[in-house]
């Protein structure tokens, strides 16, 4: 897995890219209340809001980490918004995608440097 500045995790699945946000980031929003998902077949630049979280906090935007095309999205979430406090680095991402340009990947962090980042 690959981790960004911005608290979301890549994980790469053959061609694919799942995108979620980190244990990190869900224990900062508190219980989340409201996810809102991009539409399948999205082309993305870096840094779009693709998706918009609402916890009882605050509300937060998701960027899109990489330039790509959004595949598939995990409409469970839009039911259960709390699985993102339940299992944030698994069950709970939020889109998959196919990187218009892979070597982007190349600039994230990985577990370690995250948790050193994270302090």
């Amino acid at each position: 897995m690959k981790f960004t500045e911005e608290h979301e995790w890549l994980r790469v699945e053959g061609d694919e890219i799942v995108v979620g946000i980190t244990i990190h980031a869900a224990e900062q929003l508190g219980d989340v209340v409201f996810v809102e998902l991009p539409d399948e077949g999205t082309t993305v630049s870096k840094d779009d809001e693709v998706v918009v979280i609402e916890s009882v906090k605050a509300a937060s935007d998701i960027l899109a980490p990489i330039d790509g095309e959004i595949i598939e999205v995990n409409s469970t979430l839009s039911d259960n918004p709390a699985m993102v406090n339940d299992d944030p680095q698994g069950e709970a991402w939020f889109f998959k995608m196919k990187a218009s340009d892979p070597s982007q990947m190349d600039e994230f962090m990985d577990e370690a440097a995250y948790q050193k980042f994270i302090g």
